[in-house]
């Protein structure tokens, strides 16, 4: 780097990071490092001698002026800053000697720290929190709690919502960084084979895990933000958060600070809503989230497969033709190479070209060595055909192609009639409105079935002391909201197999395929 380059970069404040683009990268980054280890560890001032010895091993150089030289250079950039090192003078020649002690600058030390954040988030994985969505259920209700109230604790709601908007900022993030580093190992970028072998049970079962997770409290929270929203007091209680962070500001600014802390939380609010309720056409962050990892799962099968067949030495004809060029180039003289191209593409001569039955029988009588020349061989006789279009012809009859029409269109009845069915059942269930599950009536098989996957979706989210829930079938064409009643008669299904009993609930199943936004609307 050039000494313009450099106070350029002082210039504009950018100074701290030109050993980024020097030639010695490493030394630099590994001499910092030193330094910002020795902040750690409550150490001020460092010696040459001292980051010599804390090097690693592939970067120190050999001679300690290397290190000086290095500590120089960072010196004038701005990194760090050299006193006069008096604490090992004893005599009056050693004040004339160069002796320093270094310590990191102030733009040093912030230049370290960005450093270390783009590291991290550069190498970072993340996570799918399915203890934030419990968290998330919590400071919901947490809030509803204070909705209640006709003047909410502006301490409180500050902290609910605090606390609300940390962990649903921790989940988007999480999720986004690790949706992204999934990606990447299906792609098999950056992750070994065996490693990735040997990964996959645990991270389908993982993914299994967190998609049942979204998909039960997934629901519960949009039920809560729905109940927040409806009750017309979401607006009082982010007022009252905007309010608590703007009590500290001037006076002067005091109303600029609260408008702007309350868009700020409106802001936060619509999306975190935006992330869990389809609105306006636009699917939930959250339904996306689960189709990529649902997704995810069978792309890995892919990938297991395909390592499979890279394993059972499936022809890869590029890798093939790579390591042929590696033996030609490792082979040491022209005959040698002639020998590993006879061997390699089988250029012999092409007596079988023509071997029927009358050419075995003469080369039985008389049998002709592979290693015969051609000039001393007998001719062969050469089909017209084989010489004017290079392909023999074929004696008998052509096989007869098979028709496979009727089969094509039992499938396609098969696969039509098949859709029907589940069309028609989830027509039969659809409800207008809410209904008591005694209404329902009498159902087929094919409803019923559907029915009986419906309501066991709603009850997994079933908990102690609950009195509605909502859930999503796993295919996320329908939603069953299911709502308990007081003691009261049994419900009964009639169905040809038999009659279904139960505690009578209210129900009401809406078709998620009908329309966008029906859901979303009705609420």
């Amino acid at each position: 780097m050039t000494a313009a380059a450099v106070s350029a970069g002082e210039a504009d404040g950018f100074g701290p990071f030109a050993h980024l683009t020097a030639q010695n990268t490493a030394l630099y980054r590994q001499v910092m490092r030193a330094f910002v280890v020795a902040k750690e560890h409550f150490a001020v001032h460092l010696r040459p001698e001292d980051v010599h010895v804390a090097l690693p091993g592939e970067v120190r150089p050999g001679e300690l002026d290397g290190v000086v030289r290095a500590l120089d250079q960072l010196v004038e950039w701005g990194n760090l800053r050299a006193d006069p090192d008096t604490g090992r003078v004893t005599a009056v020649e050693d004040f004339y000697r160069k002796r320093f002690i270094y310590q990191l600058t102030q733009a040093g030390e912030a230049a370290e720290d960005a450093l270390a954040a783009y590291d991290e988030a550069l190498g970072r994985r993340g996570a799918l929190q399915a203890i934030a969505l419990h968290d998330i259920v919590t400071q919901l209700r947490a809030l509803l709690v204070l909705a209640a109230d006709e003047h909410p604790d502006p301490g409180k709601t500050h902290l609910a919502l605090d606390a609300l908007a940390s962990r649903f900022a921790a989940l988007a993030d999480n999720a986004r960084a690790f949706m992204g580093s999934l990606q990447r190992t299906i792609d098999l970028h950056e992750v070994e084979e065996a490693a990735f072998l040997a990964y996959k049970d645990r991270l389908i079962q993982y993914l299994e895990r967190f998609i049942q997770d979204l998909i039960t409290l997934g629901g519960r929270i949009a039920q809560l933000i729905l109940e927040l929203e409806e009750s017309g007091r979401i607006e009082v209680l982010l007022g009252a958060a905007a309010g608590r962070e703007a009590a500290d500001a001037a006076p002067d600014a005091a109303d600029d600070a609260a408008h702007t802390a309350y868009t700020h939380w409106v802001g936060r609010w619509d999306g975190l809503a935006a992330w869990f309720l389809t609105r306006n056409g636009r699917e939930s962050q959250a339904k996306l989230l689960r189709g990529r990892a649902l997704g995810a799962i069978p792309q890995m099968l892919a990938v297991v497969r395909a390592l499979g067949e890279r394993r059972s030495g499936r022809s890869d004809r590029s890798a093939d033709f790579r390591t042929l060029a590696r033996w030609f180039a490792e082979t040491t003289d022209d005959a040698s190479r002639h020998r590993l191209w006879r061997a390699a593409f089988g250029l012999y001569p092409a007596r079988h070209l023509t071997v029927d039955a009358d050419t075995l029988d003469a080369r039985v009588a008389t049998p002709v060595p592979a290693t015969t020349p051609w000039a001393a061989a007998a001719p062969l006789r050469i089909s017209p055909q084989l010489r004017r279009t290079g392909s023999y012809e074929r004696r008998g009859k052509p096989r007869k192609v098979e028709d496979r029409q009727a089969r094509r269109r039992h499938l396609a009845e098969l696969a039509a009639k098949q859709t029907a069915e589940t069309t028609a059942a989830r027509s039969r269930l659809v409800t207008d409105g809410t209904a008591r599950l005694s209404e329902l009536g009498e159902l087929d098989p094919a409803a019923f079935g559907l029915f009986l996957q419906l309501l066991g979706d709603a009850l997994a989210t079933w908990r102690p002391g609950m009195r509605h829930t909502t859930a999503t079938s796993n295919d996320g064409c329908m939603e069953i909201r299911l709502s308990a009643l007081p003691e009261g008669p049994a419900a009964e299904i009639h169905t040809p197999s038999g009659t279904f009993r139960g505690p009578d609930h209210l129900i009401e199943i809406v078709d998620l395929t009908d329309g966008p936004t029906r859901g979303a609307d009705e609420r």
